[in-house]
């Protein structure tokens, strides 16, 4: 394998409201047709209810009010990213983050990403802002947003 080879990452750069998010291809198991999610009682506003896929009842988070992109979101044209979560909790083995439109294919290499610098803190459920060639993007901090859904949802282990 090339030196090249191996510093390339096939990822997805998804739209979001106010935004796109880019995800390694490998932690997005499918993208769905949104279908009305049903309710969480007492959820914070990001956490938009539960969904079906695939004999799972999946929570439905919104990375554009999670991260203030956006008060709320559009339904028009929306989609589900189906992500694996990355907690290794049985009964926690996939999340679905609302998008917009479908995602993208692109390969990431170190020429094409720079991280972007901002004074202050990153929003909530982000790691990190970067530029992907001439697109601001984030990379969304996976792992908070698992546990913040596992406090949320009150999931067990």
């Amino acid at each position: 394998m090339s030196e090249q080879a191996r510093q390339e990452i096939r990822s997805l750069m998804i739209g979001v409201t106010g935004g796109r998010v880019i995800l390694p291809n490998a932690t997005v198991a499918e993208v769905i047709t949104f279908a009305s999610a049903e309710p969480v009682p007492e959820a914070p506003p990001w956490v938009l209810g539960r969904i079906g896929w695939r004999g799972w009842r999946l929570p439905l988070f919104s990375f554009a009010m999670l991260a203030g992109l956006a008060r709320e979101e559009g339904y028009i044209n929306a989609k589900v990213a189906v992500l694996k979560a990355l907690g290794g909790r049985p009964r926690f083995s996939y999340m679905a983050m609302l998008t917009q439109g479908f995602p993208r294919l692109v390969t990431i290499t170190p020429d094409v990403i720079v991280p972007e610098f901002r004074e202050g803190e990153l929003p909530p459920g982000v790691l990190m802002r970067v530029m992907v060639r001439d697109d601001p993007a984030f990379i969304p901090d996976l792992a908070a947003i698992e546990n913040g859904l596992v406090e949320v949802l009150k999931i067990a282990a």
